[in-house]
């Protein structure tokens, strides 16, 4: 135990001497001390003293430093792939059993030495008993889950029971690099060897067509052990063939096919079509030989503009994402080639505003009821953010500093998928100026700052609320890089898409005044739960939830579901959990005032086929993620020598952790009772000896 503060331990002579002097002083000439005997003359003056100088004491702040030691066991973590592939194979009949007795004898073996965590993994991480069920398998969500839960813990290994396929997701060694040099052991699962089989890898069509509009359907075929054979694609609509074509496949014994259909919408409305392949004897599987899709069919488009002072990534960024929606217009010009039209205008995403502010063009924007998504980055100056007058405020300086994003759990103006809330986290930063950002308490905010491990309550990206129109603030800029590492993740930019996607789409809703407003997605997979959000505005359009909100859900075969929304805050929220494949239509009703407000739609329920592809294992994945990590690699059926190999790692030991405390002298509670008995005790003794 050391002693600390703030100033020298050389104060106490000086305090010492005080309080002495102070004693001497009080004391000097009090007649009834003459009458007492010295040793009582010196009580009485020592505790005048002592509790002087135990005053001065407490003055300087003095702080007790403690050293304690703690041992930690080591955490060893066994993720188990929780997807139906992993009943593909033909040791999949015990691997219940056998995954029943490694965890028997991992608890009889090391139960007392490492602290067991048991996780199943697939579309999501839980940790109920395995039931090899789940239709998609997510790896790296796993290792995401053990950094962000055993951060700066003892981990000491993860044992990955796995066939090694994994459709969601990145590759799982990229997550697994965060846990340091965490040892990975791999106990694989299944075959390798690749069955004779043929099956709809993917079918790619864009989510929206236009009335009257041909749009294309890209099926991508793959085989293996079929090479010669003859096959026909077809695209069938309510039980009719409206497209076919006829396949050959190579000479080689895994081949690929494209398939291009151009089909035409002729009626508006979310349209189901189903692409199928024609089977062939010997297929290993025959489930995964079709494959369904759903086209939504419209009338209109939607006119977005970019505008910029200069040119900049980020307007690429914008452009890229938007542009694949056909129901946008898009168009990206610089600041000086505007027309200044507002013309047929929905959208104004506004990049750096202040290079060329004018005060009057943005007026003109809220009058027209346009809203704009500025985007605010080291360019804009603090002052010519207030006069936007979109309500917030800046006192940013002219230094600048990076901002990561985090998700606000408690936004519900829209939904985002699980995938693109946890992909956020991993987002690079934004720069901007250095300095608070101030919204009004109304604001909705998405995303708050965040810097290193410390999480702001600051919005990054919100959306504020006028008398006419939305608009929407990204404070910070370089949103391309946002882009960039959604594809170094995912290969692909699915998560960004959405992301920038369902803000568009958002600030461009128009403002509904009173009444029912419901917001549901418009297409969910059968592994994802629907969740419902609506919400109820009285005549002054604040929200309310008095009324009671009815929700009707209806399938395609007719079959009703009937449910009550229950109140969450301010608003109102509905879980129906998941649902079959297929196409629903839904009502949301209730009576206010007298008054009924109804509001209705269609939603479409996408089946999960991703499973059903896999016919053999992939143990390459588990073999590089074994050897990176310095783990093992194992068959699940051998299990008992990684049990014999673990007791041989060092590297899987306790660790000594050294805390250091510190308390404060004034925290002593017997310290203020000491005090308060001397001079309790002096106060009686000077009245026991004759004091007045």
């Amino acid at each position: 135990m050391h002693l600390l503060s703030d100033f020298s331990f050389w104060w106490l002579i000086p305090i010492g001497i005080v309080s002495f002097g102070l004693t001497i002083f009080y004391y000097r000439k009090v007649a009834w001390m003459t009458e007492l005997t010295a040793w009582k003359r010196n009580l009485v003056k020592g505790l005048r003293f002592a509790s002087l100088f135990l005053i001065g004491v407490l003055l300087l702040g003095i702080v007790f430093e403690a050293t304690h030691f703690r041992d930690e066991k080591p955490v060893f973590i066994t993720l188990v792939d929780n997807s139906s592939s992993m009943k593909n194979f033909k040791d999949s009949a015990k691997i219940e059993q056998t995954l029943k007795n490694y965890q028997k004898e991992l608890t009889e073996k090391y139960g007392d030495q490492f602290e067991l965590v048991n996780w199943t993994i697939g579309s999501s991480r839980g940790t109920k008993k395995a039931n090899f069920r789940e239709n998609s398998t997510n790896l790296e969500l796993g290792f995401e889950e053990i950094n962000n839960q055993f951060y700066n813990r003892n981990v000491g290994g993860v044992a990955l029971i796995s066939d090694g396929n994994y459709n969601v997701g990145s590759n799982p060694n990229y997550a697994a690099e965060k846990l340091n040099l965490t040892p990975v052991f791999c106990l694989a699962v299944g075959d390798t060897t690749p069955k004779r089989d043929q099956f709809i890898k993917n079918v790619t069509a864009n989510d929206l067509a236009y009335l009257n509009n041909d749009f294309p359907v890209e099926v991508d075929l793959e085989s293996y052990k079929l090479a010669g054979k003859t096959v026909d694609v077809r695209i069938v609509q309510n039980g009719k063939t409206v497209a076919s074509q006829r396949v050959s496949y190579g000479k080689q014994k895994r081949d690929f096919k494209q398939v291009n259909f151009t089909l035409k919408a002729e009626k508006v409305g979310v349209q189901s079509y189903t692409a199928i392949v024609s089977t062939i004897n010997g297929e290993y599987s025959l489930k995964n030989n079709q494959r369904n899709f759903y086209i939504e069919v419209i009338d209109s488009r939607s006119k977005i503009l970019i505008l910029s002072a200069a040119p900049h990534p980020d307007m690429s960024a914008f452009k890229d994402v938007l542009e694949r929606n056909e129901n946008y217009e898009v168009k990206s010009m610089l600041l000086k080639d505007w027309d200044q039209s507002f013309s047929k205008i929905d959208l104004v995403i506004w990049h750096e505003p202040g290079l060329q502010f004018e005060a009057s063009m943005h007026q003109r924007l809220r009058e027209a009821g346009i809203p704009v998504l500025y985007v605010l980055g080291p360019q804009t100056d603090a002052n010519e953010i207030g006069k936007l007058g979109i309500g917030v405020k800046s006192n940013a300086s002219s230094q600048t500093e990076e901002l990561e994003p985090t998700f606000n759990a408690g936004f519900n103006s829209f939904e985002l998928s699980d995938a693109c809330k946890s992909s956020i986290e991993f987002f690079p930063p934004l720069t901007t100026r250095f300095g608070g950002m101030k919204a009004d308490q109304t604001a909705e905010v998405l995303l708050y700052q965040h810097v290193g491990q410390i999480k702001k309550n600051d919005p990054l990206v919100f959306f504020t609320q006028g008398s006419k129109v939305k608009n929407g603030v990204i404070y910070g800029e370089g949103i391309w890089r946002w882009r960039l590492n959604d594809y170094i993740r995912h290969q692909n930019h699915d998560v960004f898409n959405e992301l920038i996607g369902k803000i568009a789409n958002y600030l461009m809703v128009k403002n509904q005044g009173m009444g029912l407003r419901v917001q549901l997605p418009k297409r969910i997979t059968s592994e994802e739960e629907l969740v419902v959000t609506a919400s109820f505005y009285n005549a002054s359009m604040e929200p309310i939830t008095q009324p009671k909100i009815d929700f009707v859900l209806t399938s395609e075969k007719g079959k009703q579901y009937r449910s009550q929304f229950a109140v969450a805050g301010s608003v109102y929220k509905l879980n129906q959990g998941k649902l079959s494949p297929g196409k629903y239509s839904w009502k949301a009703s209730t009576t206010y005032n007298g008054k009924k407000y109804m509001k209705s739609g269609v939603f479409i329920v996408e089946e999960i086929q991703l499973e059903k592809l896999e016919s053999f294992a992939n143990h390459g994945t588990l073999k590089q993620l074994s050897k990176q990590s310095n783990g093992a690699f194992y068959s699940f059926a051998n299990y008992r020598k990684l049990l014999q190999d673990l007791a041989k790692r060092k590297d899987i030991a306790i660790v000594s952790y050294e805390d250091h405390t510190f308390d404060d002298l004034m925290d002593y509670l017997l310290i203020f009772s000491l005090l308060f008995l001397m001079l309790a005790g002096e106060w009686f003794l000077r009245r026991y000896y004759g004091s007045y």
